[in-house]
This record gives C-alpha cells, sequence and structure tokens, in this order.
C-alpha cells in the first residue's frame, strides 16, 4: 500500500506538471515564445544574511570570514549565486553557469523571449523560482522570490542577473512582462552582475515588486507567468536618435 501510494502521488504530480506546461503553451505558442515549468524551491534554513555576515564589522562580536582575509581571498572568485542554498561553493565566472546546472540543477532556455512560469505561488516565505536563460551570447539569471520584508506580508521579487561583469550588464535591457484577464504589467530595467548579491538587489528594491494581492491578480490556478525579453542597450540608443 505504501509504494502504491507513493507511486500514485508522483503519478498525479507528472499530470499536474503536464497540465500546468500544457496550459502555458496553449496561451503563449501563438507568440512563438519558449514556455519553461518552473518548481519552487522552499528552504527553512534561510541563507539571505549570508551577504550581510561577509559584510559585518568585527566589533559586533564575531571574526571576518577566513576566505574574505586579503592573504588567502581571490577577488576574481564569485560565490555561489543560487540564493536559498547555503552553498560554500567559490569560482571564476566562466564556471558559474556549470556550476549551476551540475549542483542545483538549474534549467536553462535559450531563445530573444521566453516565458517564465512559477508554480505553487501559495508556498509560505522564504521560497525561490530560479532559471538561467540563454540570449545574445551570454547566460542571464531570473530570480523569483516570495519573502517576507514585513511579518505576515509576504512579497514577491523579480530580478534578472547577468551571469558577467557590471560593465557587461550595462549593455543589456531586460524586460519583465505580466499579461492576464485584459490586465499588462512591465517591468524594465538593466539586468545588476552576479558579481553584486541578489539579496541586496531584493532588498534595494530594485526589481519587480509584486504584493501578494497582485500576484493573485496575475496568477492562474497558482502559477505565475513571466514573459521575459533581453534586448541590447545599443538598439535603444539608436532607436533614441531615430
Amino acid at each position: 500500500m505504501l509504494f502504491f501510494t507513493q507511486c500514485f502521488g508522483a503519478v498525479l504530480d507528472l499530470i499536474h506538471l503536464r497540465f500546468q506546461h500544457y496550459k502555458a503553451k496553449r496561451v503563449f505558442s501563438a507568440a512563438g515564445q519558449l514556455v519553461c515549468v518552473v518548481n519552487p524551491t522552499h528552504s527553512l534554513k534561510y541563507a539571505s544574511n549570508r551577504c550581510a555576515a561577509a559584510q559585518a564589522p568585527v566589533e559586533q562580536g564575531g571574526l571576518p570570514p577566513c576566505h574574505h582575509h586579503e592573504a588567502v581571498h581571490d577577488p576574481q572568485l564569485v560565490p555561489c549565486t543560487c540564493p536559498l542554498f547555503s552553498c560554500q561553493w567559490e569560482g571564476h565566472l566562466e564556471v558559474v553557469v556549470s556550476h549551476l546546472r551540475q549542483t542545483h540543477r538549474i534549467d536553462i532556455l535559450q531563445g530573444a523571449e521566453i516565458v517564465f512560469l512559477a508554480t505553487d505561488m501559495h508556498l509560505p516565505a522564504p521560497t525561490d523560482w530560479i532559471i538561467m536563460h540563454s540570449c545574445l551570447g551570454h547566460q542571464f539569471l531570473l530570480v523569483l522570490r516570495k519573502q517576507e520584508k514585513h511579518e505576515g506580508h509576504p512579497q514577491f521579487f523579480a530580478t534578472m542577473m547577468l551571469i558577467g561583469t557590471p560593465t557587461q550588464a550595462d549593455n543589456f535591457t531586460y524586460r519583465l512582462e505580466l499579461n492576464r484577464n485584459q490586465r499588462r504589467l512591465k517591468w524594465e530595467a538593466t539586468p545588476r552582475s552576479v558579481l553584486e548579491c541578489v539579496d541586496s538587489v531584493i532588498s534595494d528594491g530594485d526589481c519587480l515588486v509584486l504584493n501578494t494581492s497582485l500576484a493573485q491578480l496575475f496568477s492562474d490556478n497558482g502559477s505565475l507567468a513571466i514573459g521575459i525579453a533581453i534586448t541590447t542597450s545599443k538598439v535603444h540608443s539608436a532607436e533614441a536618435e531615430i
């Protein structure tokens, strides 16, 4: 009976996932966009304070982390950019994509425009939905996070990070779009570099921010579809000159 119950539950989960993917393809296929169904990553061991901890002064009672000591720290190393994992990995920018795909099983989609379909929006905070987007010869990391900035009031934060340097990030513009029930909401900005902490980006509010009621307005049976488009900033400059 236990074996049957587990197998039946797995079949139901698979049917639910296929149904969500079918609905998304039905809605967005007319626009020729790729759809990726993204399952949530929920962690009770939240690691959002790791950036702040690395910057905390010694007088607060703790010793500085050893990997920030000038004698041993390599400034070219990048910490793991997967937000909800307490991952101590460090590496160069060239191997960040390999680490995310192999260690954290982050999916990657290719194309100028894709649809990010986040499932199970009802899960308690903190929860992340993460995907990589390969476009224009670069890789981008999209992070959608459900987090409580004030107790009892969760919000959704969506941001795009370039797996590259801040100078490279300035060459691109990303657009996030929600479109449902004759309502449309757009956010357009320059992506931030993964050399910056995603937690700091969310704390600063430099991203798409949705309260619970607004997220529910654009969601469909607990899933939120976000259209993603990335362009080069040079295109916008040329259009402005014209």
